[in-house]
């Protein structure tokens, strides 16, 4: 008994001491990869910050719109540069951390001290799938209601600096107003278009020589002073006559709405996720309403078709005769079939509502991918897991902007165009993955 008690006693210590190696080791994984991934996240914000954002203030700022208002435009616009971030810092600080156990042989180290790769890789699983979490509320919850917000400002700064509004050598749309502007000169834009659609069944097309912008504080209208006028308008009812008059100067003024810039409808990008999922339902709904409607009208139009044929047949009118009496019939029933009913805007909702998840969720495809690229790391494993990182990151964006495009142009499912970067980074992984496995 006494031997038993002290193998037990020692198959405990021996268990102990496992578990405190696994605990050190794991801590410190975890700090290198927190260290990398904050490094690495402020790199990522300075980049999607200055581009998209920091250009963007500096130009309303040169209109001389207030410093605070631009100030609160780029705060509300943080919560797109944080998701953007997040998921790209891991992927690069994973590299990073795992390039330097490797390059240091810390990991060499740890695995002679019985702790497996696998082991080492879950402190970087953990702390991917938390970066994930944190990204998907970002995207989900707070991107929404930060472009919600910075609309409703920009239409505040539009009211209140002109020159936010109409710039030259632009078009900008207001509801059943678009506007074409041509070069500045003196202050005064020139060579200005005006298409106007804003009573029923009539359009309406201005030109001006020039034309000199101001705001109605009152009702914050876009006020247009217009030069050198000719207009003309066409009614829809009689389509072959028109009407054209001319006018030394005319007051135009566009009725400006609350809630964004020329428009006061969310896009998908303002929805949560179960906001896009009531939407989607709603137009899979109405379109499979006028599929059926279609379906209908093409079931008459065949009937009516068979009809015709058969009083036809029953006059014994000669063949020309005929195919002329039924040639309208034909040609409606080849018009219901050859444009079924599609929403383009369907898919647009759809790759953004997939995108939602597929971008915050990449961060954990990257760590599977980043632990074993980086563990072959043998010199110089920061930077090197940084340049691999960066390489990563451009093919993965260029993926992703490959597949929206392809799900926008050419109707391609909108599920692959958002995953598939994650399934290939995820593939690239368990491959890298089994390989380690197999060279132990």
């Amino acid at each position: 008994m006494p031997v038993d008690l002290a193998l037990a006693a020692g198959a405990g210590a021996r268990g102990r001491s496992s578990r405190a190696r696994f605990t050190l080791i794991a801590r410190y994984a975890a700090r290198e990869f927190l260290f990398g991934f904050v490094v690495c996240f402020v790199f990522f914000f300075a980049v999607f910050f200055v581009n998209n954002f920091l250009l963007m203030a500096e130009e309303i700022l040169a209109k001389k719109a207030p410093f605070m208002d631009v100030l609160l435009l780029l705060f509300y616009a943080m919560p797109k540069v944080f998701a953007m971030s997040f998921p790209f810092a891991a992927l690069v600080g994973s590299l990073m951390a795992a390039g330097r156990l490797a390059s240091d042989n810390e990991a060499l180290a740890a695995m002679a001290s019985g702790i497996p790769p696998a082991r080492m890789f879950a402190p970087f699983m953990a702390l991917g799938l938390a970066i994930s979490l944190v990204s998907f509320s970002m995207n989900d919850y707070f991107i929404p209601r930060g472009n919600l917000e910075f609309q409703k400002l920009y239409r505040k700064l539009a009211a209140s600096t002109p020159a936010l509004e109409l710039t030259p050598w632009s078009t900008k749309t207001y509801d059943e107003v678009t506007v074409v502007t041509g070069e500045q000169k003196d202050g005064k834009l020139r060579d200005l278009l005006i298409f106007d659609g804003t009573e029923a069944g009539t359009e309406r097309v201005i030109s001006a020589g020039t034309a000199s912008l101001d705001i109605d504080d009152d009702r914050g209208d876009v006020i247009l002073s217009l030069e050198d006028v000719w207009q003309q308008i066409v009614k829809k009812s009689e389509p072959d006559r028109f009407e054209w008059a001319q006018a030394a100067s005319m007051e135009y003024r566009i009725a400006m709405k609350e809630g964004g810039s020329g428009t006061s409808s969310k896009g998908p990008s303002d929805l949560t996720s179960r906001d896009l999922a009531a939407v989607i339902a709603g137009k899979d709904a109405a379109l499979e309403a006028r599929r059926e409607r279609r379906s209908e009208d093409l079931g008459k139009a065949r009937a009516a078709l068979i009809d015709d044929y058969d009083a036809v047949a029953a006059e014994l009118v000669p063949w020309r005769n005929a195919a002329d009496r039924l040639k309208p019939r034909m040609s409606s029933i080849a018009s219901l079939g050859s444009a079924p009913p599609s929403d383009r805007t369907l898919e647009v909702y759809r790759t953004e509502y997939f995108k939602k998840y597929s971008i915050p969720f990449g961060a954990i495809c990257f760590v599977v991918l980043a632990f074993p690229v980086g563990m072959l790391a043998k010199r110089a494993g920061r930077a090197t897991g940084f340049g691999i990182g960066i390489l990563v990151s451009v093919i993965y964006w260029a993926l992703l902007v490959g597949g929206t495009t392809l799900s926008a142009r050419l109707g391609w499912y909108p599920f692959w165009s958002a995953w598939m970067p994650n399934v290939i980074i995820l593939a690239a992984g368990i491959a890298f993955w089994a390989a380690r496995l197999r060279s132990r």
